[in-house]
């Protein structure tokens, strides 16, 4: 039985990663549709050359946007794909979609895929206890995005789910300005998802709760000391010294840019409006500091 993919990449200024994905998933695919947040590089250019259906819409965030492309390009093919622009699957991965998506019986209505980076031009292979595992391939109309801020996951409506065991790759190349800059904002959206937990000043349901309590055993350790024990933990116990130069700049980056700034950012908030703030003091600092309003975003 032949069956058809339809491929979903949303896109801004994306023209150092557009082209490598589309010849990535024209492989194995049907269609691809590019949604474009109205990019001033040579993206859409790029994409149209190499046969994308490209479609501009005004950017909210990322769930709204993929959402979006669900409800209104006409996708006939049986299965969608999700993938971002700096990602591309593994040979092994598509070979094994090919081979096994037309033997699933009819309770399967998605396949998650583990997830691994690409950094410095490495694939990093250690310092972590398992590959990421997430839901980018499912029936059409079987599926819909969390429409959240931040952490958004594709859920499947129903049936069950098939695990492929092949990889694919984040692998961006803007490089590390690019890299720290994003980063500084993860490091803004993960504390007001931290302080939500105590002010709940936001929408957030059931799953996301969950999710968010994995955490709690990081967020329980000290100030400042659980960076460091990230560090040795991820870099020495989890064996990421094996991936050489890359992997000891990732877990550096990861430790103490992105999760050491997360807590320097509390303590100056601290700082400023008290170690034990009243919800419209915090909400205040972070609509100030962060130019984010808490009231109206889903976390």
């Amino acid at each position: 039985m032949v069956t058809s993919i339809t491929a979903i990449i949303l896109t801004y200024n994306e023209e150092k990663h557009i082209a490598r994905c589309i010849r990535n998933v024209k492989e194995f695919t049907e269609s691809v549709y590019v949604i474009d947040s109205f990019s001033t590089d040579g993206t859409c250019e790029i994409a149209t050359s190499l046969g994308a259906i490209v479609v501009q819409h005004t950017f909210v965030n990322q769930a709204q946007q993929f959402q979006w492309a669900l409800d209104n390009c006409d996708i006939t093919s049986d299965w969608i794909l999700r993938l971002d622009a700096d990602e591309y699957l593994s040979a092994e991965l598509i070979c094994e979609i090919k081979s096994v998506l037309p033997t699933l019986p009819e309770n399967i209505s998605g396949c998650d895929m583990p997830r691994d980076v690409v950094f410095m031009g490495k694939h990093l292979k250690w310092g972590k206890r398992k590959s990421l595992r997430l839901l980018r391939l499912w029936r059409n109309g079987a599926a819909y995005v969390e429409q959240r801020w931040m952490d958004e996951h594709c859920i499947l409506k129903y049936g069950d789910t098939y695990h492929l065991k092949s990889l694919f790759f984040d692998d961006n190349r803007n490089g590390l300005t690019e890299w720290t800059t994003k980063h500084n904002k993860y490091a803004n959206r993960e504390i007001i998802v931290l302080l939500n937990e105590h002010y709940s000043f936001g929408n957030s349901d059931a799953v996301l709760k969950i999710r968010n309590r994995r955490k709690s055993i990081y967020y329980s350790l000290p100030m400042f000391l659980r960076s460091h024990i990230y560090f040795i933990a991820r870099y020495i116990f989890l064996l990421g010294f094996l991936d050489g130069v890359p992997g000891l700049v990732w877990h550096i980056l990861q430790a103490f840019w992105y999760r050491f700034l997360i807590d320097a950012k509390l303590k100056e908030m601290y700082n400023e409006i008290g170690e034990v703030p009243d919800k419209d003091d915090v909400v205040a600092y972070i609509k100030n500091n962060y130019h984010i309003d808490v009231a109206k975003i889903d976390l």
